[in-house]
């Protein structure tokens, strides 16, 4: 099938090759002009993973989003949840009836880009990781060191559901039915595993230059508060009724059962992770805490779970940024949500904005 892939980091390149390797026609769409010259003259991304290296031939590299989007049944988008609200104003204009945008993870990306997308019947959805644990190695290279085996996914508006996960699955076999987007959300992996590798490795990411916070920065404190963490997000879950698999971290670290299967050895012996972190402008700062974190805690809040260890590491963050963190934009507060009650908000997941 004709697919977009929206983004040129890690995931958006990962994307366009395997999903072209696969024999979709993909068009990769990047906005920085420059950064993309070498994919838009080879037409071609250099793929690295257990098989070797080759070149995936891309079948349109375009710097024009309405190209990339008009006709695609599946609209991929593993951009960082910054970049979501320009990206969902830049495509609305280019969306038709059926179409599919899927968010690899979303931090609840699929409500906010509905608010901004309007006209076009278009169904969102979003899951708990990327489907790839991947890095770039040069303008027009990336490596995939392992992929997810399962994808919890959840839609929005989620009456649409089984039209979106058929059509994503066609791409991501790996997609499992989530009850909706929000408990999508609360399985994102990257607002409970990125806040304390970050924040408890302030001072050596302060003062090395490359740091791996996966190998030597995860010691037993760190997944101490990591566990304690996700137990909050667990917490949560099951305060509002969402069935079991919570795809619990401790999973990721010890056995097959998490969404990539055994994926802390690997990601660690790739040393793709042993890297540069600007502690207050990486994406595990302004993505996983400011936004997925915060808001985690606002839906603890709302759902009256209580998650001291969320709170606590937001104030932490805080401190760091010089800016409170706990009414961000990406909140139940700051989104117009906090007031629903459950019934509302069940309502609003199921039937959409325009409920």
């Amino acid at each position: 099938m004709r697919i977009a892939v929206l983004g040129g980091g890690n995931g958006g390149y990962a994307a366009a090759a395997d999903l072209s390797e696969q024999g979709h026609e993909v068009r990769l769409w990047r906005r920085d002009r420059p950064a993309f010259a070498a994919v838009l003259e080879r037409g071609a991304i250099s793929l690295l993973d257990e098989r070797g290296t080759r070149a995936i031939p891309i079948a349109r590299p375009t710097l024009e989003i309405g190209e990339a989007v008009r006709g695609a049944e599946l609209i991929v988008v593993p951009a960082p949840a910054t970049a979501q609200e320009e990206i969902a104003r830049a495509m609305a204009p280019h969306l038709t009836d059926g179409q599919v945008v899927f968010l690899p993870p979303g931090t609840f990306g699929s409500y906010v880009m509905a608010e901004i997308v309007q006209g076009a019947e278009v169904t969102f959805a979003e899951t708990g990781t990327l489907p790839y644990l991947a890095r770039k190695r040069g303008p027009a290279e990336v490596a995939i060191t392992i992929r997810a085996v399962r994808l919890p996914t959840g839609a929005y508006p989620a009456k649409r559901a089984a039209h979106a996960l058929e059509v994503i699955r066609r791409a991501y076999p790996a997609v499992q039915p989530c009850e909706d987007a929000l408990s999508a959300a609360l399985m994102n992996a990257g607002p409970i595993i990125h806040p304390p590798l970050i924040l408890m490795n302030a001072a050596p990411l302060e003062h090395f230059e490359r740091w791996d916070i996966h190998n030597e920065g995860t010691q037993p404190s760190v997944r101490a508060v990591t566990d304690r963490l996700d137990a909050e997000r667990v917490a949560v879950r099951e305060a509002l009724g969402y069935a079991a698999p919570h795809f619990p971290l401790s999973d990721h670290y010890t056995g097959e059962r998490w969404m990539y299967g055994d994926a802390h050895r690997k990601l660690v012996d790739s040393g793709d992770w042993r890297e540069h972190i600007d502690l207050r402008a990486h994406r595990y700062m302004t993505e996983d805490t400011a936004l997925g974190l915060a808001f985690v805690a606002s839906v603890a809040r709302w759902a009256r779970s209580p998650a001291p260890v969320a709170e606590g590491l937001l104030a932490i963050a805080g401190a760091i940024l010089g800016r409170e963190l706990g009414r961000g934009p990406r909140t139940l507060e700051a989104l117009g949500l906090a007031g629903l009650d459950r019934d509302a908000m069940k309502r609003l997941l199921y039937e959409g904005t325009a409920a």
